[in-house]
Parts: C-alpha cells; structure tokens; sequence
C-alpha cells in the first residue's frame, strides 16, 4: 500500500524554473523560486501565494543560500545558463530594502558556479562554492575539471561589489563533471556532501583556531547528487545517490565495515535524475527524486518494516523535477517543485493515508 496520500496544486508558470531555497525575512518563512534562463525570482509565502518579485533579469541561478541571522539577505548564482553557457557565472549578495525593492550586488564572479553554501562552525561562517567545470573550448568540453573553494564569510557583505569581491582559495580541483551538494550534519558539526565523477566526497569546514578543511571519500564511483538519510531507522545514515552524471539509476548505499555497499537500486530506469531530498516525509524517513526526462516523474522510496525492505510511490507523474524543497506548515508536510520540463512551480500537500 502506497502511504502518502498527495494534493498538487500549480502556484506559478515560469519558464524553466529552476532554484529553491528558504527565506526569513521580517519574522516570517518564505519560499524563493529562480529560473535557469532569463527570467524572474519569485518571492512566496508558506502557504504558496506569490508576494514580491524579487529581481527580474538576469537570471542563470542554480542555488540560493540565506545569509545566516540575516533578515532576508540572501546569496545566489546569476548567469549560469547552462553548462556550455556559464563563463559569466558569479555569486551576488541580494538585501532587502523594502516595498518591494531588493539590492543586488557581485560577491565574487566564478565561471561555471553551480552549487554552494555556508556553513556555521565554531561562531564562523564559510562559504563552500563548487564549479561544475573549470572551462570550456566547444559545446560538451569536458576536459577541464570542477573545483571546490573555500572561505571565510564577514559579516559585512555589503562592502563587496564588482570592484571588491571576496577572496576564494582552492580546497580541491580535478573534479569532473562537479554536480551534487547537499548539506549534512555530521557528529553536529555542518559539513557538504559533494559528488562528481571520482565519486562522493564529505568536506568539514575548520575547527577553531584552526585553517585547514577536512575532506574526506565516501564513495568511489561517478555520481551526479547524493543526500544521507536514515531510511531504515537503525541509527546509521544510507548514503542515496542519483548517478552518472544528469544519470538514470537512483541507488541506496549502507555502510558496512567503514564501507558503502549497495542495498538497493530503483527498479526502473529514472532518465536525467535531478531533484533530490532525504529526510522526514509524513514521520516516515524517505528520499525523494524528480526526473527530467522519459516519464518525469517524482518518486518517493522509503523503507517498509513490514516487508523489510525498500519500497517506492510515484508523487506526480510528467512534471520533469529540475529540484524540491520540503518544509512543514500547520502540521501538513509540503513539498514545492521546480518542474523546470513543464515550466510550472508546484506546490503538493502530502498525508499519510
């Protein structure tokens, strides 16, 4: 039995949407949505009704970020339109000055920016920033590798523009086809989970008084995106990946031995795998994917104890997932979609049935 009961409900049309992230802005919870190519970012509120538009041009964003104790201050990647399209890319800091007006300003231009964050340690912020590639020749060149960067976050991003950015040092280069982030917290420290072509790779900011990050293998195998969750409930996260690299297989790992062996692999073929959240559903551990191509779908697996085994229901069918995002409101799980293949913000209110 499937035990997720869905309700969707389309809140916006926007051409390939692609962006999701949270926003705390004037004591409030928000939700952002951003196009990929050329279009607006879109303020809504939890309850999914449109409230600002927050900047019209140039769009090209692939991750938005709060910054953290800020009142609706926010970073974002403009300009990154597509991997054969992003020698432009750069990270801007966006305020908030009321009545609808939002500032933005360069924080540090990085061609081919594709994910990033900032992470708390220790009372200091830091910015992690993940390139896709390094640079291009011709369409689909591949023959540069992604890099990883690091550094400390100020307080005052205010002070940066065009002609003052933000220093970035190299944490690790020589990561092809730089995809997958997801945060995970890790014995309560935050720390990035990042997946390329050599495989997945945990990164752990500085400890106080110290400079150095850690990083870490988790996996040698190409992957695309990856989330750690406790499916299982047994006190050890599985580690969920969507591979290769925009790849069809959705696969769940568990550690054994200091190890990560295969446990399951979603019986069909899931086209350009995307969209990816690990976490509570409903009070039921699950992981959810979007894919972009053949049937779109979005899945949700999870571990039934009955069958002692890993099961999955399909959410939605034909909506193409570029990424989600899941939060709680009123006691009602939700999740809002970015079906960047039908152009559509998607709001579903799930339940267990």
């Amino acid at each position: 039995m499937n035990p997720f009961k869905v309700k969707k409900r389309v809140i916006a049309n926007l051409e390939k949407c692609y962006s999701i992230a949270p926003l705390h802005y004037h004591g409030e919870d928000y939700i952002l949505v951003a196009a990929e190519k050329q279009d607006p970012c879109l303020l809504f509120d939890k309850q999914g009704e449109l409230k600002e538009t927050v900047w019209e041009e140039p769009g090209g964003v692939m991750t938005m970020v709060q910054v953290p104790g800020s009142d609706g201050q926010f970073l974002a990647t403009h300009k990154f339109y597509s991997p054969n399209d992003s020698k432009e890319a750069q990270i801007v800091v966006v305020t908030p000055r009321g009545n609808g007006k939002w500032d933005v300003q360069t924080l540090v231009n990085v061609p081919h920016v594709h994910r990033f964050d900032i992470l708390e340690r220790d009372g200091k912020k830091y910015l992690l920033v993940c390139s896709l590639k390094s640079g291009h020749e011709y369409k689909d060149d591949w023959n540069y590798p992604g890099k990883v960067y690091g550094a400390e976050l100020p307080d005052n991003l205010e002070e940066f523009h065009e002609g003052h950015q933000l220093k970035l040092e190299v944490l690790k280069d020589g990561m092809l086809k730089n995809h997958g982030y997801c945060r995970d917290v890790s014995s309560g420290v935050q720390t990035a989970v990042i997946s390329c072509e050599q495989g997945v790779f945990r990164f752990v900011p500085p400890a106080l008084r110290e400079r150095k990050w850690m990083v870490e293998m988790l996996l040698e195998s190409p992957v695309s995106d990856a989330v750690l969750v406790d499916l299982n409930r047994d006190g050890i996260k599985e580690l969920c990946t969507l591979a290769p690299f925009h790849g069809e297989r959705i696969t769940i790992y568990k550690e054994l031995d200091n190890q990560y062996e295969q446990v399951y692999e979603y019986p069909e073929n899931a086209e350009f795998t995307h969209a990816i959240y690990g976490g509570d559903l409903c009070g039921i551990p699950a992981l959810v994917v979007g894919h972009r191509k053949g049937k779109r779908n979005l899945i949700a697996i999870f571990y039934e104890e009955e069958s002692q085994s890993y099961q999955s229901q399909e959410l939605d069918e034909d909506c193409g997932p570029a990424n989600i995002f899941h939060y709680v409101n009123d006691g009602m799980d939700i999740i809002i979609s970015a079906n960047r293949e039908i152009n559509e913000v998607a709001m579903y209110t799930i339940k267990k049935q």
